[in-house]
């Protein structure tokens, strides 16, 4: 197992497992661009200031600016970043607004709202589904872009709920404001035994537009064809992660919505051989 399949497998685990699925000449760039996701998404939680995380992401932005001026790069996520940018003509603006969105993790103001919610997650969990189809195959991305929206977002909310013990230690709040606002909540007063109902029905809300954004990807699985299937197959985790999420309900907050990796490679497994979504 080459470095950078190694990060993947530790810091994606779900992205990882499907990658198996995609042709052996195709995983690497997937792997690659997966890789350089994992290392903007996680630059919050290897410093303790702002201000040191966006001098981490500036250097992957200047490193974006040396791999498309054609510069050999020595770090090997952005080495095997240069040769999936070429296989699946990836544009510069999508790799950087990708790491621009990060900029959210680094401080401690809630998402302002749910519509803000899924435009970060759009241009994070979306962005990786529509560049990693583009990297299997160029013409069939082409026909799959409003269904790697709807993945990345229906995806990414799962998550969102998943990793909120990690979010609460980063002193980070995902749920939207306007969300914790209709409840009665506030970021700070979650984990408060007296707003375990009202937490609940905040966390239920993001679950139910999860469901709906799965529903719109089933409505639109026809435009996503066979070859680019693998981009899409870490998605089909997001409903046991929503399941998990549900049945702990508040306690979600100090516990997340963790599936086990045999449950993760069974319905993998199972959605590689049947309808998707």
């Amino acid at each position: 197992m080459d470095e950078v399949q190694a990060f993947v497998r530790q810091h994606d685990q779900d992205r990882y497992l499907a990658s198996l699925f995609a042709p052996e000449i195709k995983r690497p760039h997937l792997l690659a661009l997966f890789a350089y996701h994992a290392e903007v998404a996680r630059i919050a939680g290897l410093v303790s200031e702002p201000q040191l995380a966006e001098i981490r992401l500036q250097w992957w932005l200047d490193t974006l600016d040396g791999l498309y001026a054609g510069e050999v790069q020595a770090h090997p996520v952005a080495k095997a970043l240069s040769k999936a940018i070429k296989v699946g003509d990836i544009p510069k603006f999508a790799l950087a607004n990708m790491a621009k969105a990060h900029q959210f993790d680094f401080y401690s103001d809630p998402m302002p709202s749910l519509n803000d919610l899924e435009g970060y997650l759009g241009e994070t969990c979306g962005a990786l589904v529509r560049l990693g189809a583009m990297i299997l195959d160029q013409g069939a991305a082409l026909e799959c872009g409003q269904a790697a929206g709807l993945a990345g977002v229906a995806y990414g909310l799962s998550q969102v709920l998943n990793t909120l013990p990690r979010a609460q230690a980063l002193k980070q709040c995902f749920i939207p404001a306007d969300t914790l606002e209709r409840h009665g909540l506030q970021a700070q007063n979650l984990a408060v035994p007296e707003n375990e109902a009202a937490v609940r029905e905040a966390l239920a809300e993001i679950r139910m537009l999860a469901d709906k954004r799965l529903g719109e990807l089933h409505a639109q699985a026809p435009t996503i064809k066979e070859t680019v299937a693998p981009a899409f197959l870490h998605v089909a985790l997001a409903r046991p992660y929503l399941a998990k999420a549900n049945s702990r309900g508040a306690a979600v907050l100090a516990q997340g919505a963790e599936i086990s990796q045999l449950r993760k490679q069974w319905v993998l497994w199972k959605t590689a051989r049947s309808a998707p979504f």
